[in-house]
């Protein structure tokens, strides 16, 4: 009977479990399988088993273009996430004014960037914005005297580039997290800083941080994670044609694509990927446990 009480559970789960194992699971170790082979277009059917070469090559070989890749990506991920974190903070401090007239309307029109479909907004900023003979920035350069600007052709402005539509796109759900999380707070508790003589900056570091830093934490977490594995933007936008528009820009995402896709190299993406699933795995269990201790406390 005790037996029974506890197999009744995992009967009812096992529809689950059985789907989880098959869209999750199974793509997980089929891949790691993949990555410890030299499967390629070459050896589709007769690939063999060539151990941790591929992760070798990618860690370890300096021309394999991984490593160069990963810097680019963490500094991608830093960049975007503070500057989402500050810009979004002081603009929603600012809809916190008492006096601020129509901030429901544009709370609602903040919103459009990140409710629009990712695909269409970055193609309407290539051509629209982006775009060397039509694009808007060229239109104002071109007026005010400057020469045109071909900003996806080189690596810096290409990222500079990809870093503001990231921010266009991502902005509001920040904006739109951390007005939430001001909204909770106590209004006494600034009252009696002013009482105090506290100022701006002193209440905000004082008061607002700590108190919003709770639950803004989680929301930080998942759009660091989304951040670090962006693909659409970098890919569209420096993509012209089937062909790589001249800027050399590589994330470990698109490397990973790249190696699968146009070198045919499945082991070597297999291996690139399953790193980039240990990197993210890792940094989602300190992400953890740094919240739930900052919880406890």
């Amino acid at each position: 009977m005790k037996i029974k009480r506890k197999l009744t559970p995992w009967l009812y789960s096992m529809p689950a479990l059985i789907l989880i194992g098959m869209v999750i699971v199974f793509p997980i170790i089929y891949t790691g399988y993949i990555s410890l082979t030299n499967m390629n277009l070459f050896h589709w059917s007769n690939y063999e088993f060539v151990g941790l070469s591929n992760y070798s090559r990618a860690l370890l070989k300096a021309d394999s273009g991984f490593l160069g890749a990963l810097f680019t990506t963490l500094l991608w991920t830093a960049l975007n996430m503070v500057i989402q974190v500050v810009v979004a903070y002081f603009i929603a401090l600012g809809f916190q004014g008492e006096d601020f007239k129509g901030k429901r309307v544009y709370k609602t029109l903040l919103m459009f960037p990140w409710a629009m479909p990712a695909y269409v907004s970055i193609l309407l900023w290539r051509v629209g914005i982006y775009n060397t003979e039509f694009g808007l920035l060229n239109k104002i350069l071109v007026a005010l005297g400057f020469g045109k600007v071909n900003f996806l052709s080189t690596n810096v402005p290409a990222f500079l580039s990809c870093m503001t539509l990231n921010l266009w796109m991502a902005l509001p759900f920040m904006i739109m997290m951390i007005d939430g999380a001001l909204s909770s707070i106590d209004r006494s508790y600034y009252e009696s800083a002013e009482l105090d003589g506290a100022g701006f900056w002193s209440k905000n570091i004082h008061i607002t941080v700590p108190a919003m830093k709770g639950i803004i934490a989680p929301a930080v977490i998942m759009t660091t994670f989304t951040t670090f594995k962006q693909f659409d933007i970098v890919y569209l936008l420096t993509m012209q044609k089937g062909a790589y528009s001249g800027a050399t820009l590589q994330t470990v995402i698109t490397y990973a694509q790249q190696n699968a896709f146009v070198s045919n190299n499945y082991g070597l993406s297999s291996a690139v990927s399953m790193i980039i699933f240990f990197l993210i795995m890792v940094f989602s269990l300190f992400t953890n446990r740094g919240v739930k201790e900052e919880n406890y406390d």
